[in-house]
């Protein structure tokens, strides 16, 4: 898998040239071979440090001579948050160009899709086709994987051990196979000393709410940017319960219409420097995460569990170990932490 993604990709662009109008306005797109550029010239005052291409800012800014204003955004395809969905034909890139001149919890008044398809290099394949990668979990016409990774999610972890204070590389996918795009969110993960859950047992939470990343508020985990949108990475901070341990995460996936987020379907996380909860896929609609912090009511659905919006899955992962390195643990001529006897990451 690494050769897979870590070489040179020669791709051939279906670029993709549109025009919009916002009050006399014009969106213009130009598909690179790793690049993607937008501008957009509009008429009247437009306060430019509002308008975004997914999570970036404007590339420059230019005044014409005939009054109006030119936008322009040139940024990497792996850059601003930008969605990728790999078919069996076509690697496609997805983004929206947003103008939002309100406060950041109102709706944009003006957007634009954004989009790039490429014909998929022969030979390449997603990351949840490598058997070696993960667990494989089925769940009718799903495949869902998890696993832990190393550091830069290009493989699986070399050890289950982990320091005190230290990040867990999280990987979680669903193979798409046939069905339409779909999106990957963990709706609940807790930790606990035992492969199974008992109802009578100590759990230590780490997502819970529908999708809120609890120990993203008093730690550093994170959920990192998606590669695509039927992947999930989580970095989680190794944490105090049950040091010296094995511990197993529980968690419920769910395979969910990437249209269709709310309250009770999302994923959100803490961002210390925003002072408040951040949704991972669309900031514009942190509002959506206000409601960690309480409790997010869930509606009645119809066919929650295999409805035409998701499939739900629940998947334990590990044993793994989290060990105080204050208490002399002794480790490896190395320096890294000791590779337990563990079973392969074949489904």
């Amino acid at each position: 898998m690494n050769g897979v993604w870590r070489g040179v990709l020669v791709l051939t662009a279906v670029a993709t040239a549109v025009a919009t109008t916002y009050d006399g306005a014009s969106v213009n797109i130009q598909c690179g071979s790793r690049t993607v550029g937008v501008t957009w010239t509009v008429s009247q005052d437009v306060e430019f440090y509002r308008v975004f291409l997914g999570s970036c800012f404007p590339s420059d800014v230019t005044e014409l001579s005939d009054g109006r204003t030119e936008i322009v955004f040139k940024v990497r395809l792996h850059e601003c948050r930008i969605k990728r969905e790999i078919t069996t034909k076509w690697m496609i890139y997805n983004t929206t160009l947003t103008y939002k001149p309100l406060h950041k919890a109102e709706p944009p008044v003006f957007t634009h899709a954004v989009g790039c398809r490429y014909r998929r290099p022969k030979g390449m394949f997603p990351p949840i086709q490598d058997p070696s990668f993960g667990t494989a979990f089925g769940n009718g016409n799903l495949l869902f994987y998890m696993g832990i990774a190393n550091g830069d999610f290009s493989g699986p972890a070399q050890s289950s051990t982990f320091y005190l204070g230290s990040l867990i590389p999280i990987w979680a996918a669903v193979d798409q196979q046939d069905h339409l795009p779909l999106l990957l969110l963990l709706d609940e993960c807790v930790a606990a000393t035992t492969p199974e859950l008992d109802p009578s047992g100590t759990v230590y939470p780490i997502i819970t709410n529908g999708g809120c990343l609890l120990d993203s508020k008093f730690a550093t985990s994170r959920f990192e940017p998606r590669r695509q949108a039927s992947e999930l990475r989580l970095l989680l901070q190794a944490f105090h319960f049950a040091v010296g341990q094995e511990v197993y995460l529980h968690c419920r996936l769910i395979a969910w219409d990437p249209e269709s987020l709310d309250k009770t379907r999302k994923a959100c996380h803490y961002s210390k420097d925003l002072e408040g909860w951040e949704l991972l896929d669309d900031p514009s609609q942190n509002s959506l995460c206000s409601c960690c912090d309480s409790q997010c009511i869930y509606r009645e659905r119809r066919s929650a569990d295999s409805g035409a919006q998701g499939v739900t899955h629940t998947a334990t992962l590990g044993p793994l170990t989290i060990i105080d390195r204050s208490h002399g643990y002794r480790h490896s001529e190395s320096g890294k932490c000791p590779v337990p006897e563990q079973e392969g990451w074949r489904p």
